[in-house]
């Protein structure tokens, strides 16, 4: 994408008043789960923007906060957080999505991103990814999962 630039939270904001921020997060929880009864889930990962009331039970801090971008000829930043949860609190998060202010204003809203693939070397992450992402939200998010350990390491360079 022309003219995206990564910067600190800091510098971002300092863009001044006529700059847009849009943050979105990604939730993550160890889960000991099969998909399948077969397949080991490992991680629960959820990717959105309205996080409903569920997410009263914690805070997204700086501390969280994984990447910001810019681009430059929209006057947008994008923030990035992650946050690890425990799987309780991510599944209340999942079922209190749809109770949101915002719910149905997004194309998507919250979603769950698959962090396995199938046999066929298509099904799970490398088809969730051929989805049109916002910006650089495609970049932000497999930066994040390589940087977190939830994939294997060299698995990004895959996809």
């Amino acid at each position: 994408m022309a003219g995206v630039r990564k910067l600190d939270l800091e510098e971002s904001l300092e863009l001044g008043p006529n700059w847009r921020h849009a943050c979105h997060a990604l939730l993550y929880a160890p889960d000991p789960g099969l998909l399948f009864g077969r397949i080991p889930l490992r991680y629960a990962v959820l990717l959105g923007e309205e996080l409903g009331d569920a997410a009263a039970a914690f805070r997204v801090e700086r501390a969280d906060h994984r990447s910001s971008r810019t681009v430059s000829d929209r006057h947008v930043v994008t923030h990035f957080y992650v946050k690890r949860l425990t799987l309780e609190q991510l599944a209340a998060v999942e079922i209190g999505a749809p109770h949101a202010k915002d719910h149905g204003l997004e194309v998507l809203g919250l979603v769950r991103v698959p962090l396995y693939t199938l046999r066929d070397g298509v099904g799970g992450l490398p088809a969730f990814l051929e989805n049109t992402f916002i910006g650089t939200a495609r970049e932000q998010l497999l930066e994040a999962l390589q940087d977190l350990g939830l994939l294997k390491s060299g698995s990004v360079l895959r996809l």
